[in-house]
């Protein structure tokens, strides 16, 4: 009798010791931040759109990137506007120590430029590191524009085997988006090259500003995943966490595609 009181009181110290220690550690600022966070979702087609953030335990971004329900896909323009449809997508806070400032969507209905290797409906994803205010001044109207275009980042600040397209920068750039630069080793050979998905890369004036994955609406509806790890720089224009992978994956429970920049690694300009 006396020793099952005894341990029944130890229990009750241990628990109290264990809640005491749960607090202290909440108080120090070492509670669990881990989760994914989501910003405001915006429809498209008949679903919609959101970009999300994961944090670890520290608070630390693992990995950002946007949820597409699986009905967005349907429903979607059979025409293009002019610039083609877009959906600006802004990050929840936790995404704030990444180099991302938002999401640009496009839903390209009968492809873009150049036609002999993405003339078919696809989504383009920017995922920006400048403003809106700085893309939405990618002007060619502008006294500037060619001067600006002309500008090109050091080589080194740009992802390995990246280059322009054949053609002078201001023939290439894409008003309110800029410079986009394709991964020599991808064999873009018109006539031969069958567009399913590709991550993209982009510039203008001088600074690095978004990484883009593409992809055609046919490719995604087959379900299937990627996983690639995505090239870097040799050197960082800006200090910040930067992605180290690129994947796409369909979630047949929540019924929605996933498009995530992950690895996240933390950077420092140089």
């Amino acid at each position: 009798m006396h020793s099952r009181r005894m341990r029944s009181r130890l229990g009750t110290l241990l628990a109290a010791c264990a809640g005491l220690a749960f607090l202290a550690a909440c108080s120090n600022g070492q509670e669990d931040k881990r989760g994914t966070f989501f910003g405001p979702p915006q429809s498209i087609g008949n679903g919609t759109i959101k970009a999300y953030t994961t944090v670890d335990e520290s608070g630390n971004p693992t990995e950002v990137g946007v949820r597409m329900s699986a009905a967005s896909l349907d429903g979607l323009p059979a025409e293009d506007a002019v610039p083609p449809h877009m959906l600006i997508l802004a990050f929840p806070r936790q995404a704030s120590t990444t180099v991302f400032d938002h999401v640009m969507l496009n839903w390209n209905s009968h492809g873009h430029q150049p036609v002999e290797l993405f003339s078919k409906p696809h989504f383009d994803i920017h995922f920006y590191m400048v403003n809106p205010d700085a893309v939405a001044g990618i002007d060619p109207t502008k006294p500037d524009f060619v001067t600006r275009a002309a500008h090109l980042p050091d080589q080194k600040y740009m992802p390995r085997d990246y280059v322009l397209p054949p053609g002078s920068p201001a023939e290439n750039a894409v008003p309110a988006m800029g410079l986009h630069w394709l991964d020599a080793t991808d064999g873009l050979k018109p006539g031969k090259y069958d567009f399913k998905q590709i991550l993209i890369n982009g510039s203008w004036d001088g600074v690095y500003t978004f990484v883009e994955p593409m992809m055609t609406r046919e490719w995604m509806l087959t379900k299937q995943a990627v996983q690639e790890k995505i090239k870097q720089p040799q050197a960082y224009q800006k200090s910040g966490y930067y992605p180290t992978t690129y994947s796409v994956h369909y979630d047949d429970q929540a019924k929605e595609y996933s498009v995530a920049l992950g690895g996240m690694t933390m950077r420092h300009a140089s």
